[in-house]
């Protein structure tokens, strides 16, 4: 069977091909997610590959630069989504299409409202989280509309080996494996306070596939670990995970959002009752590989 993933070459996207590969199937990609905003590039690639399942990972992801550039995230987030539908519904193809939305679409949680599940009221407080809604709605209307197998994860957040310095786990992680070969004086920090939902991404990608074939078009699942740990907490395992004691710690000021979600911790009952899927990677393990990752590449 055929799969193509966009956003290939991504953190996740390439997880995910390693992953797909021990099915024996069919794995192309696609990179860039600015050819994917061309109609006939999509077009001419679904006509050709005709590939039975979609994995659509390719956007804008990281949260800070929407505030700079919203129209940038906006048009790469929405209008690729769009034209992969509109181009399976004109094949008239049966394609099982995963797009992989986000926690950020909650945005402001109320004390009461967690763990957050899919029911919450979304309260998006950035353009990329807004991408996302639209992204939601418009997979929920090609579905009810023509019938097209779309299946939405919202993934809280994920980390683990490979994954983008900008993120948070991953630029304390880099930061420590810089100084312990003495390339840093210090370590920069942004808000502690935040609490985030964290899960591996190898667990991750292996809830994509179970989604494709065994949730509902057109639901929307969390996939999370169902743990919160505030910002703090995770600096302060890989500062213990390190060769180096006593780092000296700094906050940056350029680290900080215009706005920041305060908490984002998960509810994924619906997503474990469709699949059967459990995480099975800890967060202390997906830190120390993430870890040994940066200080390889230092």
């Amino acid at each position: 069977m055929n799969v193509l993933i966009t956003g290939s070459n991504g953190f996740v996207g390439k997880h995910l091909e390693a992953f797909l590969k021990t099915k024996d199937l069919n794995v192309m990609g696609v990179d860039l997610p600015t050819d994917l905003k061309i109609l006939e590039i999509v077009d001419d690639i679904i006509y050709q590959k005709k590939p039975d399942y979609i994995f659509h990972l390719a956007a804008k992801a990281y949260v800070p630069s929407s505030f700079d550039d919203p129209q940038d995230v906006l048009v790469n987030n929405i209008i690729p989504a769009v034209n992969i539908f509109q181009t399976i519904k004109k094949y008239g193809l049966s394609t099982k299409v995963q797009v992989a939305s986000s926690s950020e679409q909650y945005g402001k949680v109320n004390p009461n409202e967690v763990p957050i599940t899919e029911a919450n009221e979304l309260r998006e407080m950035s353009p990329y989280a807004i991408s996302k809604t639209a992204m939601d709605k418009l997979a929920q209307w090609y579905v009810n509309a023509y019938k097209l197998n779309i299946f939405i994860t919202r993934g809280f957040n994920h980390s683990g080996p490979g994954r983008g310095e900008q993120y948070v786990t991953s630029t304390f992680a880099k930061q420590i494996a810089e100084i312990e070969v003495g390339k840093r004086e210090y370590l920069s920090v942004g808000n502690l306070e935040a609490k985030r939902d964290f899960t591996d991404v190898r667990d991750m990608v292996r809830a994509y596939w179970l989604a494709v074939n065994k949730c509902i078009p057109g639901e929307p699942y969390n996939i999370c670990s169902g743990k919160a740990y505030s910002i703090q907490e995770i600096l302060n395992k890989l500062l213990a995970m390190s060769t180096q004691k006593n780092i000296e710690i700094r906050t940056d000021p350029s680290r900080m959002r215009v706005s920041d979600v305060p908490i984002l911790y998960g509810d994924c009952s619906k997503f474990k009752q469709a699949t059967g899927w459990e995480p099975e990677i800890d967060i202390d393990t997906t830190l120390k590989d993430l870890l040994d990752y940066w200080r390889k590449l230092i």
